[in-house]
């Protein structure tokens, strides 16, 4: 007979939010000069029209691309991120349309570390990366100090040494 393991419970900081839609806003103005840049060419060089056609369609794609990435799917992802730790699992559960629960055994972990980028550092956000031979495993935006103490929960649960 199999015991239930509970499902994770522990969220990520309500600061992810901001830190994925100024992520993703940065990378659809980017879209949108280089876009701008093609329209202006298209204009300067007189184009067959199927390449402004082209453009307009593009534009159009990448304008719902970035309503749903700046507004939806940010909000979507962290009300459906959740992670938990104890000495057999770490569990993580996330998607919001396809819902994807892992169960990683403490005894796989080989490493595990923190990583922090110029957003999240300067929310005071940390991911964690874990490692096992097969796979790789991400826990984004946690706060610094959840962050460090679930790296050290993790190595200690997964007996894991720290190089000096």
């Amino acid at each position: 007979m199999y015991s239930q393991i509970p499902g994770p419970e522990s969220r990520l900081s309500k600061d992810a939010v901001i830190v994925w839609r100024i992520s993703e806003t940065i990378t659809y103005v980017i879209s949108f000069i280089v876009l701008g840049l093609l329209f202006y060419l298209d204009y300067l060089f007189s184009w067959k029209d199927w390449i402004g056609w082209i453009l307009i369609g593009i534009a159009i794609l990448v304008v719902l691309a970035s309503v749903w990435s700046i507004f939806i799917k940010p909000l979507l992802r962290y009300k459906n991120w959740r992670y938990d730790v104890d000495e057999e699992f770490l569990q993580l559960k996330s998607g919001a349309l396809v819902e994807k629960h892992e169960l990683v055994p403490m005894t796989k972990i080989q490493s595990v570390a923190t990583n922090q980028g110029p957003l999240f550092r300067k929310y005071g956000l940390y991911s964690i990366s874990i490692e096992t031979m097969g796979s790789s495993h991400t826990i984004p935006a946690l706060p610094e100090e959840v962050a460090l103490n679930l790296k050290n929960r993790i190595a200690h649960f997964a007996k894991i040494k720290e190089v000096e």
